[in-house]
């Protein structure tokens, strides 16, 4: 890698990509594909330095720190559930917002509770929150789950979730409640530590122009 090789920036599909095009566009970058459309993984953009990796949200800050990818967007729930080994978290780039949260079943005691099952994917955050929040210990059973948590508290499964919030629509169709935020999530640009050294200029001036966009959608 060096500062004349071009940039790959791993991105994931969905509606955090969605939000990102136009911040993209402003900044001079757009897919010369429509990843909605096109079966490919990996995209030409109007700028012939700078191609696009679409992969899983999860998978994007994994790309990006073993150098497959000079930068990346991701939520900030995913990169601290991957730990940020690796990485650079130089711009919060204001959408995407969500939160991760507690939910179950209203009324739930679940704050009370000495034993407690919990389903989620987001494993590392959850076993944190809950090991911060009980003054005495609390024995912890956590359940990973990759999809239809809202199913898990219905079924006996778990006695809550923890999982990301947007509107609140599916917990509510599902009859459950979101009973603590645990914390506030948007996109942030991660950038790879040696192709931050190996690439300056090319990342600096990436980074700049998109922080003009971001700073833009804001006026």
């Amino acid at each position: 890698m060096n500062d004349k090789q071009g940039l790959t920036l791993a991105l994931a599909k969905g509606r955090l990509f969605k939000q990102m095009a136009p911040l993209l566009k402003v900044a001079g970058i757009e897919l010369l594909e429509d990843p909605d459309v096109s079966r490919k993984l990996e995209f030409p953009t109007t700028r012939p330095d700078v191609k696009v990796l679409v992969v899983r949200s999860s998978d994007v800050p994994t790309y990006v720190e073993y150098g497959a990818a000079d930068l990346g967007v991701v939520g900030k729930d995913v990169l601290d559930e991957h730990g940020g080994r690796g990485l650079y978290e130089p711009l919060d780039l204001g959408v995407g917002a969500c939160r991760l949260s507690v939910a179950g079943r209203p009324g739930s005691d679940w704050e009370n509770a000495r034993q407690l099952r919990v389903a989620t994917k987001y494993t590392q955050q959850a076993r944190a929150y809950f090991s911060e929040q009980h003054e005495t210990p609390v024995q912890l059973e956590l359940i990973k789950l990759y999809g239809s948590m809202e199913l898990a508290p219905l079924v006996g499964l778990a006695d809550v979730i923890v999982d990301l919030v947007d509107t609140g629509n599916t917990l509510r169709a599902n009859g459950l409640d979101e009973l603590k935020v645990i914390r506030h999530s948007t996109a942030r640009l991660i950038v790879n530590k040696a192709a931050a050294k190996l690439k300056h200029r090319k990342i600096s001036d990436f980074t700049a122009n998109l922080a003009r966009a971001v700073e833009a959608e804001k006026l």
